[in-house]
């Protein structure tokens, strides 16, 4: 299998009311980019929520704080001006979502409403405008327990299976395998984000060659309960 992942430029700032669908659309034809059958396209959340008006201005940092509140279902842990909290959405990540960069002065992105929905949209009107079968991946950076360091992750998905699950199957030495469930959607946003950049205006991204599974699940397929987690 050889993976190619290629960067989408020339969307520009997106703004509340923007048909963002159709600024990828014109951005790919300008750069000479057709969608092919089974490409996955994975476009970073603040774009998403910018179009969909998810942004909200706050004039000190305890309105900061007061928004990250408000948009967390629940406080997990917090260290000094941390908070990591489960989101709306049922993601448990730094801060509730709540993003202060590459956004104007006094602004800050929050999460889409919908993360699942936005990726389905978005999939309607890149498949009937191009006649292709894909998938859409919507991500955000998350830290991770256990490792330094951040990555992106999934948040939204649509037409894709979000876990790849090998339980039940063997290993190479006729081994069982009990617990081995793979994050394919995390693992593809993790490989777009390589050609994105965080501060190069670069949202969006195609990852072609890889064999993904169809399904209709959702990115909080990914989010492990309660009575699984050791570390609540």
């Amino acid at each position: 299998m050889t993976l190619s992942v290629i960067p989408v430029p020339g969307i520009g700032e997106v703004h509340d009311g923007d048909d963002l669908a159709a600024l990828i659309l014109s951005a790919l034809h300008a750069g000479d980019i057709a969608l092919r059958d089974d490409d996955v396209v994975v476009v970073t959340h603040k774009v998403v929520s910018k179009a969909e008006g998810s942004m909200e201005a706050y004039g000190s940092e305890r309105e900061y704080r007061r928004i990250v509140e408000r948009e967390s279902q629940a406080v997990i842990r917090r260290r000094g001006d941390l908070t990591i909290s489960i989101t709306r959405q049922g993601f448990i990540c730094a801060n509730a979502g709540v993003d202060r960069s590459n956004v104007q002065p006094g602004h800050v992105v929050l999460h889409p409403r919908n993360p699942d929905r936005s990726a389905h949209g978005l999939r309607q009107r890149f498949e009937h405008e191009t006649g292709t079968h894909l998938a859409v991946i919507i991500t955000d950076t998350f830290g991770r327990v256990w490792r330094r360091g951040l990555t992106d992750v999934a948040i939204g998905v649509s037409g894709i299976a979000p876990l790849l699950d090998y339980r039940g199957t063997v290993d190479t030495w006729d081994r069982r395998l009990e617990v081995t469930e793979v994050a394919v959607v995390d693992e593809i946003a993790a490989a777009a984000d390589l050609v994105m950049g965080k501060a190069d205006n670069l949202p969006v991204a195609i990852v072609r060659g890889f064999a993904w599974e169809p399904g209709t699940g959702r990115a909080t397929d990914l989010v492990r309960p309660p009575e699984e987690d050791l570390f609540r």
